[in-house]
């Protein structure tokens, strides 16, 4: 078994300075931890691999192709493979868990 609390991903996170802390990578799938800082930019771009966003903290808007909505914490978010995705007006810091499946970069060739 592998298992996870939030809490210490935060901080393994923050030792990193990073955006995003992949965790948990097998072929079929990969989990990460995404946070932007309030007014935060957003640098990715569509994915090669299906992925779900669950928001465990925060507050900001998220575009997805032609659509635009608020999330916050709770909010699960579905983006199909290749479909440009952004979050913007990060209006409280936001952290997010991140699941790709396949594993992220399984469908790409620079992977």
């Amino acid at each position: 078994m592998q298992a996870f609390e939030v809490s210490q991903l935060i901080s393994r996170q923050a030792a990193g300075d990073r955006l995003y802390l992949e965790f948990l990578k097998v072929p079929d799938l990969s989990m990460g931890l995404y946070a932007l800082s309030a007014g935060g930019m957003d640098p990715q771009s569509a994915h090669t691999e299906d992925e779900v966003y669950y928001v465990v903290g925060g507050r900001a808007r998220i575009k997805v192709a032609d659509e635009d909505r608020a999330v916050q914490a709770g909010s699960i978010i579905y983006v199909p493979k290749h479909v440009e995705h952004r979050f913007h007006s990060v209006e409280e810091e936001l952290r997010v868990i991140v699941f790709f499946a396949p594993a992220e970069y399984s469908n790409s060739k620079s992977g």
